[in-house]
């Protein structure tokens, strides 16, 4: 029986443990948080929706009882401090750094065998991070970003199409932030067909500028981060583990050369299965979207290096 654990009882956590139990991704879910009855209370609401959703998984939340995680396959790691309006991703570093830490020590002491993926901002530099203290081999340590940014793209894309979303496609490449993400509108299409036959180059770039701050955004309206589509976007990726579809999403990957980058976590293309990262695709890019790329994967390096400053690392 597959197990999954979601860390933090968050607004992402909760939803994203709220899509795996609707799905019946696993057969036990574990929900954990530091906050007493937090874990406790949303797991039991959702134990109650279970006569009327129809799904019968195991359902565990618990407060910082991390050997109630043993054994778990894949661990979802969403714990953090929650980005406030006006504030960027890397403001967020110092705190969700400790966060972090604290968090991969615990869940490898009872699931030494799991698949980390990493939710928490700002997640290219926290999934970087998790994997140098976690020692673990790269394809089990990623992050869950360019699925949502892409999901935020793809929605763009078909609003402005005047289409229905799931007839669209389209990713998101590169750090996932407001100035690194990279939306590929060369490479979207509807139906198949190149969305540049249908939309005009000044749109295109303003789906593209409205998908790079998407996530402001929503924490503009919200007050706070989004959840919906992040908690979504993580289990959906966690199902493409736990079932071995073996999808592609854009995930924030370790780069061994690909690109021309070495030793960097960043959004690309891969293909995702049991093993976690099992095949990293390069995509042929433009001369434009190489030069962005670059730009990119620098942005992401001087927020790493954040980390040794602090003597995180």
């Amino acid at each position: 029986m597959s197990k999954v654990t979601v860390v933090g009882a968050g607004n992402v956590g909760a939803t994203c443990f709220n899509n795996l139990a609707i799905k019946q991704v696993a057969g036990e879910l574990v929900l954990i948080d530091i906050k007493e009855g937090l874990a406790e209370g949303k797991v039991l609401d959702m134990y109650q929706t279970s006569t009327l959703m129809g799904f019968g998984c195991t359902l565990t939340g618990v407060t910082n009882d991390y050997s109630r995680t043993a054994g778990s396959d894949v661990v979802v790691i969403t714990s953090g401090m929650p980005r406030k309006p006006g504030m960027t991703r890397e403001e967020l570093i110092g705190v969700n750094a400790g966060i972090v830490k604290e968090v991969v020590a615990n869940v490898l002491k009872y699931s030494p065998n799991a698949i980390l993926l990493i939710v928490s901002n700002p997640m290219d530099t926290m999934t970087y991070l998790a994997s140098k203290i976690s020692g673990l081999p790269s394809n089990r340590v990623f992050g869950m970003g360019g699925a949502l940014d892409s999901a935020r793209f793809k929605g763009y894309l078909a609003k402005a199409l005047g289409a229905n979303s799931n007839d669209v496609d389209g990713m998101v490449i590169g750090g996932h932030g407001d100035t690194t993400m990279i939306p590929l509108t060369s490479k979207a299409s509807y139906k198949g067909i190149p969305v540049s036959q249908f939309l005009d180059e000044a749109t295109l770039k303003q789906i593209a500028a409205d998908t790079m701050v998407g996530g402001a955004t929503l924490t503009k309206m919200l007050g706070t981060s989004a959840w919906y589509a992040p908690g979504a976007a993580a289990a959906m990726v966690v199902e493409s583990i736990i079932n071995d579809t073996k999808k592609v999403f854009p995930s924030c990957v370790h780069l061994d050369g690909e690109y021309g980058q070495k030793d960097i976590y960043i959004g690309a293309p891969a293909v995702i299965g049991r093993n976690g990262i099992e095949k990293v695709i390069e995509l042929k890019l433009n001369d434009e979207e190489k030069q962005a790329f670059e730009k990119s994967a620098e942005a992401v390096r001087k927020t790493n290096a954040v980390l040794k400053e602090i003597g995180a690392l």
